[in-house]
């Protein structure tokens, strides 16, 4: 039996960057061995184990060999004649298939070493187009390594366009699509995921809501990047700039998916594309199994960014439906989420991303005055009847005095302004 540190960690570490988790693979073992040694069994469809006092995964060397479509589709051999080199053959990219033993000495038999001199993403073989996740992870790792300045090797891009093609991708799960999704979006360059997907073809294929918004022209006045697709990636930029929330960053990307279905000859105008596109979201999301809280910032975003937009403008009755539609009260933090999210979109536009956003401030000044109203206060200035019509006094009263809040509020901002 012999043991080797593989896959994230020994990347990482030649690379100087903080540690992956670490895993190991376990040549020349059995399960029974494994077993007597007090390691614990946790695969389902090979034999990984974790160990009795770290908790590390150690997966026994194996072999997969193509056996159906999809990424299940697949039959794996693990036995005590699977060589080190054969396990990290199965591997997708090179600099995934290096091995590390217990004297810190290198196993390379795949030139990963070079490819990360070379800052290159290259497939280990042509049993990389066996598994349609690949194309996603592909993009996954451009996205992480992106500061680094690794690209996709010409040949995995080929590659990657073929199992496109073949149409290897419809027979992805919606579960591991959008871990991969969720994944690529905690990256501060998430936005090479989605241009890795789209230079393939498998943006055409996973999101097409997103995929259509290339080439979609908007009014140069308000966008001089023009192109819907090029906004929405700047978009991007902007919330991973902003915030770290996988929430905030998904709203961005998804925040104008109703300009996709503008008749062409309403463009470069978008009249409705906000509630079109809140539809739209929901859409995407149910199909993906994306959860609530993602689905339901990003379609709050897309019916009322531009309502944010007008914020300086918005009447006081005007601004209390809106915190009352953005369920403020009870969710101030998706509040604040959804301030970022509409800061971001102003900001993703051409020679607009340093300039200043007063809107969000606005609002978050205003939400604050009807905020810090106290109930108990209001009702001992006004009591309500005990009964059953008390709920809805109490509501009318608190609503009323809301009101006046944000009268009082937009006037002293208007006197102040003048």
């Amino acid at each position: 039996m012999k043991i080797y540190l593989v896959g994230g960690a020994v990347r990482d570490s030649l690379l100087n960057l903080p540690g992956s988790d670490r895993d190991w693979v376990v040549v020349g073992a059995t399960i029974e061995e494994m077993l007597a040694l007090g390691y614990k069994p946790v695969g389902k469809d090979f034999p990984v184990f974790l160990h009795p006092k770290t908790g590390e995964e150690y997966a026994l060397a194996r072999t997969e060999r193509k056996s159906g479509k999809g990424y299940k589709g697949f039959t794996v051999y693990a036995a005590p004649d699977v060589t080190l080199e054969e396990d990290l053959q199965r591997r997708d990219l090179t600099i995934n298939a290096i091995a590390m033993d217990d004297q810190q000495q290198l196993v390379d038999p795949w030139g990963g070493q070079r490819d990360l001199e070379l800052k290159r993403l290259r497939h280990v073989s042509p049993a990389f187009s066996e598994d349609p996740l690949r194309v996603l992870r592909v993009a996954r790792f451009a996205a992480r390594f992106a500061a680094q300045g690794f690209v996709v090797a010409p040949e995995t891009q080929q590659l990657m366009c073929t199992m496109v093609d073949e149409g290897e991708l419809e027979h992805l799960i919606a579960e591991r699509v959008w871990r991969e999704m969720e994944s690529a979006l905690s990256e501060s360059h998430a936005r090479v995921f989605i241009e890795v997907l789209r230079s393939c073809g498998a943006l055409r294929v996973l999101l097409p809501e997103l995929d259509r918004l290339f080439g979609v022209p908007q009014p140069p006045q308000w966008h001089p990047e023009i192109d819907t697709g090029v906004h929405t990636l700047m978009v991007l930029d902007q919330a991973c700039h902003l915030s770290n929330h996988n929430t905030v960053r998904f709203a961005a990307l998804m925040h104008d998916l109703g300009k996709g279905t503008t008749p062409v000859a309403e463009w470069p105008r978008h009249i409705g594309h906000e509630t079109r596109g809140a539809n739209i979201i929901n859409s995407v999301c149910k199909r993906l199994r994306v959860p609530s809280a993602y689905t339901e910032l990003a379609s709050l975003v897309s019916r009322f960014h531009t309502h944010c937009h007008q914020a300086l403008a918005l009447r006081p009755d005007t601004l209390l439906k809106l915190f009352e539609s953005l369920d403020a009260f009870r969710r101030a933090d998706r509040f604040e989420q959804f301030l970022l999210v509409c800061e971001a979109d102003a900001r993703g536009r051409l020679g607009l991303e340093e300039e200043p956003y007063p809107q969000a401030d606005y609002l978050r000044q205003a939400f604050s005055v009807v905020a810090e109203l106290s109930v108990p206060d209001l009702l001992r200035e006004h009591p309500v009847p005990t009964g059953p019509q008390a709920g809805e006094a109490i509501r009318g009263l608190l609503q009323a005095r809301r009101l006046q809040l944000l009268r009082d509020f937009v006037e002293q901002q208007r006197s102040a302004h003048q």
